[in-house]
């Protein structure tokens, strides 16, 4: 444990800190600062029944409760505050406790101001994961020890004490988790920012200013890493103090990484270049997993070799929920895309097959724009579109008002991802590929999108 770290802990006895959430995160904090002798509150809408076994456990500890509906009614009495992800940070009482002097802070955000090692973050609307994972994986070929965390893999606050020097962090970083932060990671990956989340967000610029955060507060020795192709991560790139690496599988760029027309990866440093690797040769489809590729190796370009970048990319077979292959049946395969919450993420689902498609979408309404999801329907070979949930009035909208939509592509509205899927069994024939992409979130009828293709799949699996 660094000094730092010890100071820390030291710091905690007797204050008031308030927990806003029983998240994963907060529950193994909440046991440590009992231990370093905080006054400990847990804030949540639960009620202690609720709560269940950490509820009772919390009672155990000594921990004070503030729970329900008002859960949120006594912040200015706190020393400090760790807010999940998940609650607003523009909430009144949020904004009320700051305005009273009260600090407040998040897991990860703690986890920036005292971690000892070397940290790469990324953020993006969407290819976080993918890109983080290959980040992660290639570090570790590399030799290096490496701790995931952020949106994906554990809480990496709680496990601070087991962090060294010598270690990389590799953290995937929501606008959520971005919107209060005040320190950037020496490595950033912007993947892209496409409308998104403006269901919790106040407004695009809102939404905009969060992702900023991952690189505003770097100094002139960090590596900020930019979409060549996407007009606002162009732009944010003119506020990058250290310096600047772009990405592109659509030209070529003068530092950074871009693929060729041939399909290969090619490294540029101010405009020398090399060939990396064969970019056919990996196992992910669809051209965005290119793109990714070449934005994990901006981030590791001197860290890791090419050589071993390429051994693993090659070997990297994807993540769960990011068009994962289910099973074939009767000459069809079914893909879970369940990842895919927004227009952008299953237009390049769409993009990545150039077999006949029967598209499975919708679901919890983002308030964001379908139309440019419907010519990419007319255009990527899909044959019948199954809908269900909120967002299914939205999309079929958009798809029988689009130039070019000439009633040859089935439209079907049904109640649920069961009965979607018994269709798609119906419609599709040998060759055809069934794709569940929804294009909007998961909260209408699951809890996330993880539990949503987790469903998918068992309903594959399960047809005869």
């Amino acid at each position: 444990m660094t000094e730092d770290l010890r100071n820390y802990y030291s710091s905690l006895k007797g204050r008031k800190v308030f927990f806003l959430g029983a998240g994963i995160s907060h529950k193994e904090l909440i046991r440590r600062f009992v231990r370093e002798g905080a006054a400990v509150t847990l804030c949540d809408r639960k009620s202690l029944s609720q709560l269940g076994d950490f509820g009772r456990e919390c009672v155990s500890l000594g921990v004070s409760m503030c729970l329900g509906e008002e859960y949120l009614s006594h912040l200015r009495e706190a020393d400090l505050i760790f807010r999940t992800p998940g609650i607003d940070w523009t909430k009144p009482e949020i904004q009320d406790a700051i305005a009273a002097g009260v600090e407040i802070t998040s897991e990860m955000e703690s986890f920036f101001d005292h971690c000892p090692c070397r940290i790469i973050g990324v953020t993006g609307s969407d290819g976080k994961t993918t890109t983080t994972t290959l980040i992660a994986k290639t570090l570790e070929a590399q030799g290096f020890t490496v701790h995931l965390g952020g949106n994906i893999g554990i809480p990496l606050f709680p496990v601070i004490d087991d962090v060294k020097p010598e270690d990389i962090a590799v953290v995937e970083l929501s606008s959520f988790q971005l919107i209060s932060m005040r320190k950037s990671p020496s490595i950033a990956v912007v993947t892209n920012v496409t409308p998104n989340h403006l269901d919790h967000h106040k407004d695009m610029d809102e939404y905009v200013g969060a992702k900023k955060n991952i690189y505003l507060w770097q100094d002139s020795d960090s590596v900020a890493v930019f979409n060549a192709a996407n007009d606002i991560t162009v732009q944010m790139a003119g506020e990058a103090r250290g310096e600047v690496r772009w990405f592109s599988r659509y030209g070529r760029v003068c530092n950074g990484a871009y693929v060729s027309s041939d399909s290969k990866l090619i490294s540029a440093d101010n405009g020398v270049e090399h060939e990396v690797m064969d970019l056919r040769k990996i196992k992910l489809r669809g051209e965005h997993n290119k793109e990714n590729v070449s934005t994990a190796y901006c981030a590791v370009k001197g860290i890791v070799s090419d050589e071993v970048f390429e051994r693993t990319v090659s070997d990297f077979t994807g993540v769960e929920h990011r068009i994962e292959f289910v099973r074939t049946l009767d000459g069809v395969d079914y893909y879970n895309d369940s990842i895919a919450s927004s227009p952008t993420r299953t237009i390049a689902g769409l993009r990545s097959f150039e077999e006949p498609i029967v598209l499975i979408a919708g679901g919890y309404d983002k308030k964001i724009s379908y139309a440019p999801l419907a010519p990419e329907i007319i255009k990527n070979g899909v044959k019948a579109v199954l809908l269900c949930g909120d967002t299914a009035d939205a999309i079929e909208r958009e798809l029988r008002s689009c130039d070019g939509y000439s009633g040859n592509i089935r439209i079907e509205r049904l109640e649920n991802v069961p009965q979607c899927v018994s269709m798609a069994r119906q419609i599709a024939e040998a060759g055809d590929v069934v794709l569940f992409s929804p294009a909007s979130a998961s909260f209408d009828m699951y809890s996330n999108f993880e539990e949503r293709g987790r469903h998918f799949k068992s309903l594959v699996e399960d047809l005869v």
